[in-house]
């Protein structure tokens, strides 16, 4: 079983969050998959990756642009891992193989009631299934804070 993170968003959307995250894992040298809600969901994050920053690219492709295999990080609205990732990205309430994976994050609006709710289930579940659970709330300043 691996380490699953659960980031509690307030002040910053998800496309500002996640590229940083992604960063991250192929800094580790890592590679990840990030599970979507839905295929339009999949494309607006496709277009934010290349987007979020004026001197920052981070190498993705979805099943639109195809070559999974060579690709660090996969975007899908399924529960495929075509590109061998070791790290998952939740977003969108979506849950997944988590067992699958080395490590897993768990991003959720904690601005959405239903959202937060949920995460507060998956939680649950993670944890009386014996999963280590990691919790970070975003701070007023966007930083994170490890939280219980």
């Amino acid at each position: 079983m691996g380490e699953i993170a659960f980031y509690h968003l307030q002040k910053s959307p998800l496309e500002r969050v996640l590229p940083r995250l992604l960063e991250k894992t192929l800094a580790a040298g890592k590679r990840a998959v990030v599970m979507a809600g839905s295929e339009e969901r999949v494309e607006a994050l496709n277009l934010s990756l290349w987007t979020y920053g004026d001197k920052s690219w981070l190498p993705h492709g979805s099943h639109r642009d195809g070559n999974a295999d060579e690709q660090p990080v996969w975007l899908t609205a399924g529960e495929d891992n075509p590109n061998g990732a070791a790290f998952l990205f939740l977003t969108d309430g979506r849950d997944g193989p988590i067992d699958a994976y080395e490590r897993c994050f768990n991003l959720f609006d904690g601005n959405d009631a239903a959202a937060l709710q949920a995460a507060r289930e998956r939680w649950k579940a993670y944890k009386e299934a014996g999963h280590t659970l990691t919790y970070w709330q975003q701070t007023e300043a966007g930083g994170w804070e490890k939280k219980g």
